[in-house]
Formats: C-alpha cells, sequence, structure tokens
C-alpha cells in the first residue's frame, strides 16, 4: 500500500489542528480551521464517502468560516486576542494515553476496502437486495437514507437546522 498521498494529508491535518490551538487572535483560529476542514474533506473524499466530503468542504470550509469571520468583524480587536490558561495534567497525560489506545483498537478493526468485513458481508447485500421491494425506491442510497436510517438522517436534519438557526440569530441585525 502507497503511502504517498495519506501521510501529507495527515501530517497538514496535525498542523492546523496544532496551529489553530497555538495562534493568539481568532481570526487566524478561524482561518486555519477552515483549512483544517477542507484537508478533513480530502480525507472523506479519499475515504470514498463522496457525501460526506461535500457536506464538510461546504460547511466546515464554507459556511462556517464565513460565519465566524463575519461574526469577528462584528466585535471589537481587543475581544479577539485569545488568553489561555495553562491545560490541567490530567488532560496532558490523559489525552495522549487515550490516542494510543485508540491507535492500538483501531488493529482489531477490518482493513480498509475488505470484502469480508461484516458491513460488506451482512449489512450492505441486505440492503441491496431488500431496499426496492421494503421501500419501492429504486435509489438505494435514498432507501437507506430515508428508511432504514430514517431518524438518524432526521437528528441530523435538526441539529443542521438548530446550528442554521443559531447562526441567524447571531448574525441578525437589529433594525432599531
Amino acid at each position: 500500500m502507497t503511502y504517498s498521498f495519506e501521510l501529507p494529508l495527515l501530517i497538514l491535518l496535525i498542523l492546523t489542528a496544532g496551529g489553530a490551538m497555538f495562534v493568539k487572535d481568532l481570526l487566524s483560529a478561524v482561518l486555519i480551521l477552515g483549512s483544517y476542514s477542507f484537508f478533513l474533506a480530502l480525507v472523506w473524499a479519499w475515504l470514498g464517502a463522496v457525501d460526506v466530503a461535500f457536506v464538510e468542504a461546504v460547511v466546515g470550509s464554507g459556511l462556517a468560516t464565513v460565519f465566524f469571520v463575519l461574526t469577528l468583524f462584528g466585535i471589537e480587536p481587543r475581544d479577539t486576542l485569545i488568553r489561555r490558561t495553562p491545560p490541567p495534567i490530567a488532560a496532558v497525560v490523559g489525552l495522549p494515553l487515550l490516542g494510543l489506545l485508540l491507535l492500538y483498537a483501531a488493529n482489531d478493526l477490518p482493513a480498509f476496502g475488505d470484502p469480508a468485513s461484516p458491513a460488506s458481508t451482512y449489512v450492505s447485500p441486505f440492503y441491496l437486495e431488500n431496499s426496492l421491494a421494503d421501500t419501492q425506491t429504486p435509489n438505494v442510497v435514498t432507501a437507506v437514507l430515508m428508511d432504514y436510517r430514517a431518524f438518524d438522517t432526521l437528528m441530523e436534519t435538526v441539529v443542521i437546522y438548530t446550528a442554521g438557526m443559531a447562526c441567524w440569530l447571531l448574525l441578525r441585525r437589529d433594525a432599531r
């Protein structure tokens, strides 16, 4: 397996995440997080989740960055400086240990693209074989999102609607 594309992308993700934590003003942090979101969209596209990549690019890289920048232009420049307290020692020790534990547990996951993985062996064939009969929809993706996982899709839609309303309430201008 070649790592010519994956390793530089992972390094860019780590650098942008770290950079956003160590800059001194909010505008720089917002712009760095927008680039982080863009690199994350590239990761999703590389993994084959084009729909998630599209949403990440539009909402994470685009809209969120624009809303944050517009919000920052509406506040005093002195309020955009970041003042940090030192992190608790438990976080400094515990979070790297948690990361190592998650990397260790990832060894038990099926290989990327493994046709013998449980998702490929049990779930996908069921959807492909039964979606037309169960949902009367010829599009399997629509059947999965709107019938088999409708409650999950509804909750995702509620979250996006709530976030949009919160942005609208924050950015609206009073007529007074």
